[in-house]
């Protein structure tokens, strides 16, 4: 990762491309239901709190998967984008985008596990991470247990 911190990335066919600001070359793991769903597995992401520029908009589908969050993807060819919480929910914003999509060094971390009280047990990961239930998840993000 270049010392600026800003990274790029697209999707498989190249009609989204991406730009971000990290903070840390920190990755997290989601083990919840909703991404599981997703991706088939945990969800292994980058997360900031800058702005995500997105150039080729137009072929950004966005589902609401939640009350508080929703997921991007490509309309062309079903890449992930971000998951982000919706407006309201953490001022400032927070997006946790695939860490496959970033381009370049991947002098990445993993660092933390979010809903593990959901991880299936037919995998784990051998390095030791901050590790975190679904309710200390949203007592981070909103102050209460419930979502």
């Amino acid at each position: 990762m270049s010392a600026t911190n800003e990274c790029q990335g697209a999707c498989l066919c190249g009609a989204v491309s991406l730009s971000v600001t990290l903070n840390s070359h920190d990755v997290s793991a989601c083990h919840c239901h909703m991404c599981q769903k997703w991706g088939g597995g945990p969800f292994l992401a980058i997360e900031s709190d800058q702005q995500v520029n997105i150039s080729g908009e137009e072929n950004v589908g966005v589902y609401g998967s939640s009350e508080w969050a929703e997921r991007g993807f490509c309309r062309q060819c079903g890449t992930h984008l971000f998951y982000r919480l919706k407006e309201g929910i953490q001022e400032g914003g927070h997006y946790a985008i695939p860490a496959g999509l970033i381009d370049g060094d991947k002098s990445w971390i993993l660092d933390q596990q979010i809903f593990i009280d959901e991880k299936p047990d037919y995998y784990a990961f051998a390095n030791s991470t901050k590790s975190m239930t679904g309710a200390e998840v949203f007592e981070a993000f909103t102050g209460s247990s419930d979502p």
